[in-house]
């Protein structure tokens, strides 16, 4: 089995060890302390060190704790959608969700997707590569997996983004559950969760459907409604 371990660093900006029994993968290492601090204690050696894109928050830490470790670099754009990475016995899925950049890639450790700036908790990442079309594939693709996966971000925006659900929906009341279970120790939903709240996953729900039509988007396609719920961010 696969565990995740989140840190958070440099404010909002979270952060993971994956691993099984004895070797870990550092996933946007920027908590390097913390980090190889944690795999000491629990016997774990840093194998490898990947980014979910190459956003300099993101890879900031990537020259120290290979320094520290000697963990090997894995590039984020070299990976293939659908390639393992073995830990021991276990291995992470590696999938490609372009759209926040155009190196953006997903983890996937057994119920869990480390997600990065593509799909946060509440919402989703600015469409920087101008490319709606890959960004509308990705999502379909995130929101695809079982509603009990878990999803663990690459920044905690969670009340603001529950502050623009609010503003769309003021009368979902799932928002304040969603709120209610919402710890910043550890930030972490599950995807039937951000069905329920995430306005930019509920671009074909009819509540949101109407939401756009009051603002006079288009809704006739899918992607209509994808582009003009991106637009309303």
């Amino acid at each position: 089995m696969i565990h995740v371990r989140q840190f958070r660093y440099a404010s909002d900006n979270l952060g993971y060890l994956v691993h099984d029994t004895r070797e870990a993968m550092a996933i946007d290492g920027g908590a390097v302390d913390e980090m190889v601090a944690f795999s000491q204690a629990h016997g774990l050696s840093i194998r490898y060190a990947a980014n979910t894109h190459a956003h300099s928050d993101h890879t900031m830490g990537n020259g120290e704790l290979i320094g520290r470790t000697g963990a090997e670099f894995i590039d984020c754009r070299d990976l293939a959608h659908g390639a393992a990475i073995r830990l021991g016995r276990e291995k992470l899925m590696v999938y490609k969700t372009p759209g926040h950049t155009r190196d953006c890639v997903t983890f996937q450790a057994d119920g869990a997707l480390i997600t990065g700036d593509t799909l946060f908790n509440g919402t989703v990442g600015n469409c920087f590569s101008g490319d709606l079309k890959s960004f509308l594939a990705s999502i379909l693709f995130l929101m695809a997996f079982p509603p009990a996966t878990l999803i663990y971000a690459g920044h905690d925006y969670v009340h603001e983004s529950m502050a623009v659900a609010r503003s769309l929906e003021p009368e979902n009341p799932e928002i304040e559950r969603y709120l209610a279970k919402y710890r910043p120790s550890l930030v972490v939903s599950t995807l039937a969760d951000e069905l329920k709240v995430n306005p930019y996953l509920r671009f074909n729900d009819s509540a949101i459907v109407r939401v756009l039509e009051a603002h006079g988007l288009p809704v006739e396609t899918e992607y209509d409604r994808w582009h003009s719920i991106m637009s309303l961010g």
